[in-house]
């Protein structure tokens, strides 16, 4: 089985590709000023990109984990992750409270799923 990478740089690739699998590297909003709703909304659409990138999308996700930079505002991200996964299969999903890369950054988002 092969492997793909695709928007390879010299840290990482943002797509990587084996077995019928796709893995998305940490997805982040394209802007760090928007508030947590905002951010949400960039890095579905991040998502939503890199899986058509790659030939699949939402419905296929396996596994998502979620970093966000209070747990105590999950509520807010649960909404917008609700409205964008609409109808679609819900993944296997972990939440974490994390400090990340960015100080303005509100949540980062690991996707697995199937091709």
């Amino acid at each position: 089985m092969s492997i793909e990478r695709y928007r390879s740089g010299e840290k990482l690739s943002r797509i990587v590709t084996h077995g019928g699998l796709v893995y998305l590297c940490g997805q982040v909003a394209n802007d760090y000023e928007g508030d947590l709703e905002e951010q949400t909304r960039q890095v579905l659409a991040r998502i939503d990109d890199h899986l058509a990138e790659a030939d699949t999308d939402k419905t296929k996700m396996l596994h998502v984990m979620i970093h966000i930079k209070d747990i105590s505002q999950a509520a807010r991200m649960n909404k917008i992750w609700g409205d964008w996964l609409g109808d679609a299969p819900r993944p296997a999903r972990t939440c974490v409270q994390a400090e990340l890369a960015q100080p303005n950054c509100w949540v980062e988002m690991t996707v697995v799923a199937a091709k």
